[in-house]
């Protein structure tokens, strides 16, 4: 230990002021103890006066009464100057001496909950009002002058600040990791105001930052020798953040990904329209399938590839239920996912001790908008989630032949996975069941041969006695720039294509589409994934 760690700072004055008041009444309790002389404001004063502790108001100390409605509490320099002085600057000191300040020690912070107020959508007066102002400024103070202050902004660090007050006082060591702390709450709380107001305005912010609360560290990233961690969107809706484990290892970066992936794929399907199954590997989907009952869509889902499926991530619409739960015990999965899983199902899957098994209290709301960021070279892409979901009556019909009703269905059926698959992407698909998926390719006429070639691998896995292809419907997420890959298709008996069209070749892919008897209809909208 250093000389640095080794030195403890007293406290004999701290400021508590905080909006979530869990565990601040032991905390106060122990300072009070300590000898520490508590200063607090309004709500948290009379808290803690309410079970008998000593406390000094902000309005005394500054003299000053609450103003603007609690606007203004704590701005004023018998605080900030309290919490600013520099403990080893002369000057300071005796500008503190002058006016009759004393330090300020210790300060405890914790926000309006602004990412909760707007989660429940409230209109944009209420919304503003819970804006904390007072609170980022002093915490930033306190971190600022960290040298001689201690700041906390979250209730989960209380045991560590409650060691240091029984130790006689807190460290460099500790100060320095508060100040970390604080420093990165106030940035996630900006980030937070400000990607509310853009999203409310339509605006794109000169300066984007984006934050989150821890939720897990991981043992490594995509690789052992990377280092990674999970947070929590300021303001998570429904999804992996909220999810809960009910089993299994802790969870890795690439599980985290996979089922992400999974949960945004499955989430196409209604449970109202039955049970559907995903199953994902390295973030493409290997089979997809719905059926009658949940075990079915799991053994259609998992039937499209079995080589694959191994080791994959499994994800339902509808809550886990006893027959897909041992089905899925038959065989290695690393992560199962639904919303809602029944105890049965759970003491089923609970002898596979490696298995993650993740809740979830509801499935995303596919067309829900949000944002998707990704890191590049010296910056960060921003986008707007891929939302859309197709309507049928918005479908062009460009063939002389028309699909019929249950190859459209296979068709709207292939054109939801297509969405969730890396381009190029090329997807398969009949009665309801993924039977063959090319993903990834740099050329389209490659992502249908690699399909093609999985339908074939799928027939004779399962000892089939026809080509599974035969009179399949296939999804491009992108248009065709040439006829070879919608022929390329018709070779191994589809019948139907859908895909967005917009190709300066299309008279001649829908000339040829017509040659060989395939019907096509184009969405006017691609889904790139890369």
């Amino acid at each position: 230990m250093t000389e640095a760690e080794a030195e403890r700072r007293p406290i004999r004055r701290a400021l508590l002021s905080v909006s979530d008041k869990s565990g601040i009444e032991p905390l106060a309790r122990s300072l009070h103890a300590a000898g520490a002389e508590l200063i607090s404001t309004g709500g948290t004063a009379a808290a803690l006066q309410a079970v008998g502790l000593s406390v000094h108001e902000v309005a005394a100390l500054t003299g000053f009464p609450e103003m603007l409605d609690g606007r203004v509490k704590t701005l004023h320099p018998a605080v900030h100057g309290a919490i600013l002085a520099r403990r080893d600057n002369t000057a300071d000191l005796a500008a503190l001496d002058a006016q009759g300040i004393g330090m300020i020690d210790l300060v405890v912070v914790n926000l309006y909950p602004f990412e909760d107020t707007v989660a429940a959508k409230p209109d944009w007066a209420s919304a503003i009002e819970s804006i904390d102002v007072g609170g980022p400024a002093m915490i930033r103070a306190a971190a600022k002058n960290h040298a001689a202050v201690a700041v906390v902004t979250d209730p989960q660090d209380y045991p560590m600040l409650l060691e240091a007050v029984a130790a006689g006082g807190t460290s460099q060591a500790l100060r320095s990791r508060l100040a970390l702390e604080a420093f990165a709450r106030v940035a996630a709380y900006d980030m937070a105001i400000a990607t509310w107001m853009a999203a409310r305005t339509g605006g794109t912010p000169r300066h984007r930052t984006f934050g989150g609360r821890l939720r897990q560290t991981l043992r490594y990233g995509e690789n052992p020798h990377q280092r990674a961690a999970f947070y929590a969107a300021a303001s998570a809706g429904p999804g992996l953040a909220t999810a809960q484990k009910l089993q299994g290892k802790a969870l890795s970066y690439n599980n985290i990904a996979d089922a992400d992936a999974a949960l945004e794929l499955i989430a196409e399907f209604a449970p109202a329209d039955g049970p559907g199954c995903a199953i994902i590997k390295h973030a493409n989907p290997c089979g997809v399938a719905k059926a009658e009952d949940q075990a079915e869509a799991y053994r259609r889902a998992r039937d499209a590839d079995p080589t694959s499926a191994f080791g994959g991530i499994v994800a339902f619409n509808t809550p886990l239920e006893p027959e897909a739960a041992q089905e899925i015990a038959a065989h290695f999965t690393e992560v199962v996912l639904a919303p809602g899983v029944t105890d049965e199902a759970a003491t089923i899957l609970s002898q596979k001790a490696d298995l993650r098994l993740l809740s979830l209290p509801t499935l995303p709301d596919p067309v829900a908008a949000g944002t998707m960021v990704r890191q590049v070279s010296g910056g960060f892409l921003v986008q707007d989630r891929d939302a859309a979901l197709l309507d049928p009556d918005t479908l062009k019909i460009v063939t002389a032949r028309h699909p019929e009703p249950a190859e459209l269905e296979d068709l709207l059926f292939a054109w939801r996975v297509a969405k969730h698959v890396k381009s190029n992407a090329i997807v398969l698909a009949k009665d309801g069941q993924t039977v063959g998926i090319g993903a990834g390719q740099m050329s389209r006429v490659d992502s249908t041969r690699i399909a093609a070639r999985k339908a074939q691998d799928m027939a004779q896995t399962l000892g089939l006695e026809e080509n599974p292809t035969k009179g399949a419907a296939v999804a491009s997420d992108a248009f065709f720039p040439f006829p070879d890959g919608v022929l390329a298709a018709a070779r191994v008996g589809v019948r139907c294509v859908i895909q967005p069209g917009g190709s300066k070749r299309d008279a001649e892919v829908i000339a040829a589409a017509d040659e060989v008897g395939l019907a096509m209809v184009l969405t006017g909208r691609r889904h790139f994934r890369h």
